[in-house]
């Protein structure tokens, strides 16, 4: 299968999805063709180009309707021939229309275990709710907030002497690990979803 992965920002989840392709522990993905952004300034387009994979931008213009936007995104995947799409720090809610062109292969990560936390600064939002246990998640994407199924999660656990930079890096941490394996076990068609519950099946390895 061909991963497309979507970023705004840093592009460290995007790191560490390629590096994990180029040792080989992602077998169930043929290729990563490209890396697309919305922002033409993110600096994860300059970690793709050195790690040797293709980049575009498609930034929304000025008042440009979504629709508009999302057609000019479709074009750019397009010739890719993408299975999957990967959001790693892609900041743009998804519609209808965009997601109907691949349904059931969207994901996202995201830094809480949800549905607690959604949006932006989540990692923030837990700090200062004082909980004691938070940690990161990915999703199947649909059209709603960061409230597709869940495929994967893990905890993370806040601990008395941290910071909100302390426990957003743990999390960060447990991120890059989480969402190389989703990516397998969704390229490896090891997943189904019965009544918004992901079941996942265990690796041919384990």
């Amino acid at each position: 299968m061909k991963v497309a992965i979507l970023i705004s920002g840093t592009g460290t989840n995007m790191e560490a999805v390629i590096r994990a392709w180029q040792q080989g522990k992602l077998p169930g993905v043929e290729d990563i063709p490209i890396v697309l952004s919305d922002t033409p300034d993110a600096p994860g387009l300059e970690k793709a180009r050195r790690l040797g994979v293709a980049t575009a931008v498609v930034a929304r213009r000025p008042k440009e309707p979504r629709e508009s936007h999302e057609e000019r995104l479709l074009g750019a995947l397009a010739p890719h021939g993408a299975g999957l799409l990967v959001l790693a720090g892609f900041m743009r809610v998804l519609s209808p229309f965009f997601l109907s062109r691949f349904p059931g292969r969207v994901i996202n990560i995201h830094p809480s275990l949800l549905p607690a936390f959604p949006g932006i600064d989540a990692q923030k939002q837990a700090y200062d709710h004082g909980v004691k246990i938070t940690g990161c998640t990915v999703h199947f994407v649909d059209e709603t907030l960061d409230g597709g199924p869940i495929l994967l999660q893990r905890a993370v656990e806040r601990k008395d002497e941290d910071t909100a930079e302390d426990l957003r890096l743990r999390i960060l941490k447990e991120e890059h690990e989480l969402l190389s394996e989703a990516i397998a076990i969704v390229s490896e068609g090891r997943s189904s979803i019965v009544n918004r519950y992901v079941k996942v099946e265990r690796s041919h390895e384990n």
